[in-house]
């Protein structure tokens, strides 16, 4: 995590100075603010005699900071490295965590480390689906996916591009929706991230460290895999691609994971990684007009490509290609309109 230069007020800084006193104790060094994700948390590193931690500041009460506590457990308790937590007070917002340094995997592939890193985090990935139980985490069901695939045409098509659909664009959205939810339910189920890239994957020996894994569900087996493979800011070439799909095949079968045939799963990932990226494309737009966060603009243009390239292959989904050549979806500047 890298520094941030935002941060809240003065009064809640003391509130979190006085909760830490009690934690750890007098004689550390300042909280230092340090690049969140896309949501409301606020992180800190502190320093103090045995080393550094990690503070988390989040809205008090919130459901979210259970979730947190809830699904770090459950990582854990499958082998997988999410940060050890110190300390927690729900009510307050506050959470002190183990501090997983600065590096995360996108540096780590910009310094061409994918050959030692990527391995670490499909055998992760399969740890943390091979732990999965029903009934523990929330499901990722018709309702939700439908209402993320609802993203795409409020927040990107209506309030980024201007783009109200008429009769036969809704008729066509609607039927691809259809296919992408029935796709997505008929996967096997497991443990999902629900984010599981590579600025979520800490950079640590041996496993990668896994953060912001609060929204963590029970849904479809090629979700996480399509989150890493086709990422917000970093893309693979076609072969290494395959080479990883490959590698995380053989790693989910030693184990026992009820992983498809190779074609069924492509399909599998491939219409997964629609559904996700149309949601993103939404999200993003969201995330600028109605929080003001301008920081992911630039990307929809590639999750407009990535959907193009994933689609292509597959004619049931040939409806939305029809629709984003009608209204020109990825050709928009970042700056919409």
């Amino acid at each position: 995590m890298t520094a941030d230069t935002s941060g809240p007020p003065v009064s809640r800084i003391e509130e979190i100075d006085d909760w830490l006193t009690c934690q750890i104790g007098p004689g550390r060094g300042p909280l230092v603010p340090i690049a969140g994700d896309a949501g409301p948390r606020r992180y800190f590193r502190v320093s103090h005699a045995g080393g550094t931690r990690v503070v988390m500041d989040a809205v008090p009460g919130a459901d979210e900071v259970h979730r947190f506590l809830r699904t770090g457990e459950l990582l854990r308790a499958a082998g997988v490295h999410a940060p050890e937590v110190y300390a927690a007070a729900p009510d307050r917002g506050l959470v002190l965590l183990e501090d997983l340094g600065e590096r995360d995997y996108l540096a780590g592939f910009a310094r061409g480390e994918d050959d030692r890193l990527m391995p670490a985090a499909l055998r992760a990935l399969v740890r943390w689906q091979a732990a999965s139980r029903s009934g523990v985490l929330p499901p990722y069901d018709e309702a939700l996916l439908r209402r993320e695939l609802g993203l795409f045409p409020e927040w990107y098509l209506q309030q980024h591009r201007g783009i109200r659909l008429n009769a036969r664009d809704l008729g066509a959205w609607e039927c691809v929706c259809d296919a992408l939810v029935a796709r997505a339910l008929a996967q096997p189920q497991v443990y999902v991230h629900r984010d599981y890239m590579a600025r979520n994957l800490m950079v640590c020996e041996g496993l990668p460290g896994v953060i912001d894994h609060q929204d963590a569900v029970y849904g479809p087996l090629a979700y996480d895999l399509a989150a890493l493979l086709r990422d917000a800011f970093w893309e693979w070439p076609a072969p290494t691609e395959d080479r990883w799909i490959g590698f995380y095949l053989a790693e989910a079968r030693a184990v026992g994971l009820p992983v498809p045939h190779d074609e069924a799963f492509r399909q599998d990932l491939d219409w997964m990684a629609v559904q996700r990226h149309l949601k993103i494309l939404g999200l993003f737009a969201r995330l600028y007009y109605r929080d003001g966060k301008s920081r992911y603009l630039p990307e929809l243009p590639r999750f407009a490509r990535f959907i193009r390239r994933e689609a292509a292959p597959w004619p049931a989904l040939s409806p939305l290609l029809s629709l984003f050549d009608r209204h020109g979806v990825g050709e928009e500047s970042a700056c919409g309109r």
